[in-house]
């Protein structure tokens, strides 16, 4: 007899993933959802349930008298989920998010300098709601979701890139360089670093869970890139892919206001989730390289570009207003070249210990190895 698997989501950017997925490790799949759209990746055969994956009476009715062997759920209200699935199925593996991390969505919450880095999956959680009222939401479902199925595995997610994406940050490199813009302000050096998953790695990495039963049960795990690029080497990668000689203009935060969307938080501190338990318990390695996966990234906006003023630039909170942005760099560039070189009496260096270019000299001119 074949094995069965829900997949509650199944259409978004991961979905397609882990459906296909499962049907290569010989799952008989199931798809619920609400309908409201398909994508091609998904065979055609596939039986498709329709139904509100938030309201609990809805999922009650759709799933009467359904069990399955695997429920995945990446979409829906998760405590009703879990509720209904509970009993329904021998493995349940579920999807929330980074912001039950206290600081991942304040960062002034942990400290003038942000968050740790990186964030293990013990950090200090929301622990109320006038701190962040949706970071203490995902805590508390997530204490919901073990109350009512123990040996669950969930996973924490981060922004989620690639195909089908919800907030593509991506869209807002590529619609500039498409329209001709060559000038990037970037905040504090474009060297913020935080964590991103494309979507063919997330999906790998849960179903390495699903590979692993009795090394994931009942734990919960970041999931993300395992390599992290700064702000910087993301522009800068997706400018060469697109053939764009890109300018970075280095702003201080609290000028650089047109970076904000990419930044997406209000200080350029890191948010940096470490995958390490993912690796020792699962061996999750990236299957796509991250920059690898922007580039395919890319080569899909272009080919499917959001609307413009549409629903993705809504989210995105991009006004793309080019002069202003042309006026507070030309600002800027004649404010920083009225700036004073150093006139001190002795220039500040490196440190004897560093090495690299403009260090510490050879002490000889050839090396030997005698």
């Amino acid at each position: 007899m074949s094995k069965t698997a829900l997949v509650i989501g199944g259409t978004g950017p991961t979905g397609h993933y882990l459906v296909n997925g499962l049907l290569q490790r010989g799952y008989e799949v199931v798809i619920l959802h609400r309908g409201g759209h398909e994508v091609a990746e998904n065979p055609a055969h596939l039986e498709h349930i329709h139904t509100d994956p938030y309201d609990k009476a809805s999922l009650e009715d759709a799933l009467a008298g359904r069990r399955f062997d695997l429920c995945i759920a990446t979409y829906g209200r998760l405590r009703a989920v879990a509720q209904v699935m509970a009993g329904n199925c021998s493995r349940f593996l579920s999807a929330g998010g980074g912001p039950a991390y206290r600081g991942y969505m304040n960062p002034a919450l942990a400290g003038p300098g942000g968050m740790d880095v990186p964030i293990f999956e013990d950090h200090e959680q929301v622990g109320a709601m006038e701190e962040d009222s949706k970071g203490f939401r995902i805590v508390r479902t997530e204490q919901a979701l073990f109350d009512t199925i123990p040996d669950a595995t969930h996973f924490r997610y981060p922004y989620v890139y690639g195909k089908y994406q919800l907030v593509p940050r991506e869209w807002l490199l590529v619609r500039r360089f498409l329209e001709g813009r060559r000038r990037l302000i970037l905040p504090d050096g474009g060297l913020t670093l935080h964590s991103f998953g494309y979507a063919e790695n997330i999906a790998h990495g849960m179903l390495l869970a699903v590979d692993r039963p009795e090394a994931s049960r009942g734990k919960i795990y970041n999931i993300a890139d395992a390599k992290v690029l700064t702000l910087r080497q993301v522009a800068e990668t997706i400018a060469a892919h697109m053939g764009v000689p890109l300018e970075v203009i280095n702003m201080p935060w609290e000028l650089a206001i047109p970076s904000r969307p990419l930044v997406m938080q209000p200080q350029t501190t890191h948010r940096l989730q470490d995958v390490s338990a993912l690796r020792y318990d699962l061996d999750y390695r990236d299957k796509v390289d991250p920059r690898e996966a922007l580039r395919l990234t890319v080569d899909w906006l272009v080919a499917h570009p959001p609307e413009r003023g549409g629903m993705e630039e809504m989210v995105l909170e991009d006004p793309f207003d080019y002069a202003a942005e042309d006026r507070l760099i030309d600002a800027w560039l004649r404010l920083t070249a009225q700036m004073p070189g150093w006139d001190g009496e002795q220039e500040p260096g490196l440190g004897m210990a560093y090495s690299g270019p403009g260090g510490r000299a050879r002490s000889q001119a050839q090396f030997s190895e005698s």
